[in-house]
């Protein structure tokens, strides 16, 4: 007989209620048994709807930790307490899924590497763009060659007025950065797993502060206070490769720009190439002629053995459980996450100093 997880929320927020809790919910084999936020309604909430059996409500994550019943902790808090909370959680003995960005700062994401090592416990992050249908059959093409080798690619992460208003998006001290660190981390994350290239040689970076200090600023979600607006609006940076390749990444919250894109690539490689902007596309040549094929996706995403289809979430939350039920490496490695994280530090230090920041 197959065993049920037992999983602990820790952060009942908008990521947990719009992503983990739903999706989770979906899978026969687990069960959310304990709740946690510093803001204790929330947990009630969350236990209300989704706690199976007598769940249990919780302030303070380290109570969480002491009940050796709990296989696994989702950690859906801001970014500065990832690293904190996901070490204590694998030392504790249980599974940690920690939402994206790994971590506040690249140090903190190689100590959660280490932790993982050393606990022998598995440890992904969510990533859930990759297990989009578009996402999922660009990678099957990626990794059969058809693209050859994929020397220049482009991360794109672009909104022209969709600024996150609520929580602590916007505060520096909570989340090491703006849309860079928001967004941006998708679109590198997603680019750099298509290519299966982990090794950065140099990366140059710039950040402005452009139209955040603007006052009634037209915006989706309402507009925000310049004085509490302390990341960038826009971040943008050149990534070297070891191999030679280059990686272009582009994130803002607020540009004038007609160019929107969001947690899409577009990929040039020695056979071929591919981008996500209109749809997924593949271009390449021919018999001495070039083509375009715009490939059609089962618009409900990846197709189940049951015919069903799972959203992205759903999909996400189904491989985790299903690694850590036949001892698989996560789809996310937390090898893969720490070097994203890397990346987006170095920009932030580039953009800072001016000067380009070496990998060794």
């Amino acid at each position: 007989m197959s065993k049920t997880y037992r999983i602990a929320i820790i952060g009942c927020g908008g990521i947990a209620n719009g992503k983990h809790m739903p999706s989770l919910n979906k899978l026969n084999n687990v069960e959310m048994v304990a709740f946690c936020d510093i803001i204790s309604e929330k947990a009630k909430e969350a236990a209300e709807k989704y706690g199976k059996g007598e769940a249990r409500v919780y302030e303070d994550y380290r109570e969480v930790l002491k009940d050796s019943s709990i296989d696994i902790v989702h950690v859906c808090t801001p970014n500065d307490s990832h690293a904190e909370i996901t070490i204590a959680a694998l030392e504790a003995g249980k599974h940690v899924m920690s939402e994206k960005p790994m971590a506040k700062t690249a140090a903190d994401a190689r100590r959660m590497v280490e932790a993982a090592k050393r606990t022998g416990k598995k440890l992904t992050v969510g990533y859930n763009n990759r297990f989009r249908s578009d996402s999922q059959h660009l990678y099957k093409v990626c990794s059969e060659g058809e693209l050859g080798e994929i020397y220049f690619a482009k991360a794109h992460a672009i909104r022209r007025r969709a600024v996150p208003t609520w929580g602590v998006f916007l505060d520096e001290e909570k989340q090491g950065g703006g849309p860079l660190i928001d967004i941006g981390t998708h679109a590198l994350d997603l680019t750099m797993w298509m290519m299966n290239n982990y090794e950065p040689k140099v990366v140059l970076g710039t950040s402005y502060h452009k139209l955040s200090q603007r006052e009634n600023a037209a915006n989706a979600w309402g507009p925000w206070d310049p004085a509490k607006f302390t990341v960038e609006d826009s971040a943008f940076g050149m990534i070297t490769m070891k191999n030679g390749a280059t990686i272009i990444l582009e994130s803002s919250w607020a540009l004038n720009t007609l160019e929107v894109d969001e947690a899409k690539c577009t990929l040039s490689g020695t056979e071929g190439g591919a981008d996500m902007k209109n749809g997924l596309r593949i271009n390449g040549e021919k018999h001495s002629r070039l083509f375009t094929t715009e490939v059609e996706l089962n618009a409900g995403g990846v197709a189940f053995y049951d015919g069903a289809a799972d959203s992205a979430p759903d999909l996400e939350m189904r491989l985790w459980i299903d690694a850590i039920e036949n001892d698989k490496d996560p789809v996310v490695t937390p090898e893969q996450a720490c070097v994203v994280s890397e990346i987006l530090e170095a920009i932030y230090e580039s953009a800072k100093t001016g000067k380009a920041v070496y990998f060794d």
